[in-house]
């Protein structure tokens, strides 16, 4: 495997879908969903809950619940392979060593009846073919590379007597262990407070940025978004709705949904007394409507938002819409 020489795009996903069969009906969590990464880039994958975010990154590293989910079309390929064309061997063989994930909650994510030294120690002898005794040093070692406070005896916690952001720390020990080229980090610092959100965030942006590690955040949090990424691309109803560098998002956001997401932030220095909020509820993603997922809530809405989903529209350089009147030269003032 190589990356493209014309792009050095490490990761891309084209056309992907991911859908639940339930007895209610199809649900479309993953509908056509289009993005890459660079290496040594940090992607952002944002939206509200429910949008399809986990889902797809669950459908990268192939961990889909079978049944009721299943990835019906679409292509993955990572430094030019297709993953899904990958059988089960070779894909585990790519999980934790060329590609890591960052799961959304380390206490459920972690076995609660191993401690964490043998969790971690896993990876390096599986991978890497190190003994025991050589794993559980080279688990300490990882800690320790984590700000994790005495990991020597860390290694010997079970994870309920580890604090979140210590929790946290081992996930991004495991993720990083084998020094992968891309990782899924999937709401990261959910559930911790500020002061660790701030820790864990520093790591992970230093870490990746010494081993050019390719990243894509799944994340809500905008302020997360701002700090972290080159790029963001805004998820919707299972779509990709708008993506663009940082700068242009935060500055000139072409989606009404994205401007509903910017302006439901708290700014200094802003003229109104309120913040604005997206009134209505996502929609039911086995019960989609016929045309712009958005449009019952959009404020911008017209008759022809109503008929037919919208295409992608290119905008000035790299920034991508997905809506018939994107908002041109907008802010979140």
């Amino acid at each position: 495997m190589g990356l493209n020489d014309n792009n050095q795009f490490i990761l891309k996903v084209s056309g992907l879908k991911t859908h639940f069969f339930t007895s209610e009906g199809v649900a479309k969590a993953v509908d056509g969903v289009d993005f890459k990464v660079k290496k040594g880039e940090v992607l952002g994958l944002v939206g509200e809950s429910g949008c399809g975010k986990s889902v797809t990154a669950l459908s990268i590293m192939q961990l889909v619940a079978s049944p009721p989910g299943k990835i019906v079309g679409g292509k993955v390929e990572f430094m030019g392979e297709d993953l899904l064309g990958l059988n089960f061997q070779k894909t585990r063989k790519l999980r934790g060593q060329k590609i890591s994930m960052i799961f959304q909650d380390p206490l459920t994510s972690l076995n609660p009846v191993l401690k964490v030294g043998y969790q971690l120690s896993e990876v390096f002898h599986y991978h890497k073919g190190f003994n025991w005794k050589q794993s559980l040093e080279e688990s300490a070692r990882m800690l320790k590379v984590t700000d994790m406070p005495s990991p020597e005896e860390r290694v010997k916690n079970f994870p309920h007597e580890m604090s979140g952001g210590m929790r946290q720390r081992a996930m991004i020990a495991m993720a990083l262990s084998c020094e992968p080229d891309l990782l899924i980090a999937d709401e990261p610092s959910t559930a911790l407070d500020v002061t660790v959100q701030a820790q864990v965030l520093k790591l992970m942006k230093t870490l990746c940025r010494e081993r050019e590690t390719a990243v894509l955040l799944i994340t809500h949090d905008m302020g997360v978004v701002a700090n972290m990424c080159n790029r963001v691309a805004v998820m919707y109803a299972g779509r990709i709705v708008e993506s663009t560098d940082i700068f242009t998002l935060f500055k000139n956001p072409a989606h009404p949904y994205t401007r509903g997401l910017l302006r439901s932030l708290p700014r200094l220095g802003a003229k109104r007394d309120r913040l604005d909020s997206i009134e209505g509820q996502p929609p039911q993603l086995n019960r989609l409507p016929a045309g712009c997922a958005f449009e019952p809530r959009c404020e911008y809405a017209k008759q022809r938002c109503k008929q037919e989903p919208p295409g992608i529209t290119h905008l000035r350089g790299e920034h991508d819409v997905r809506c018939y009147y994107p908002i041109q030269g907008a802010n979140n003032e």
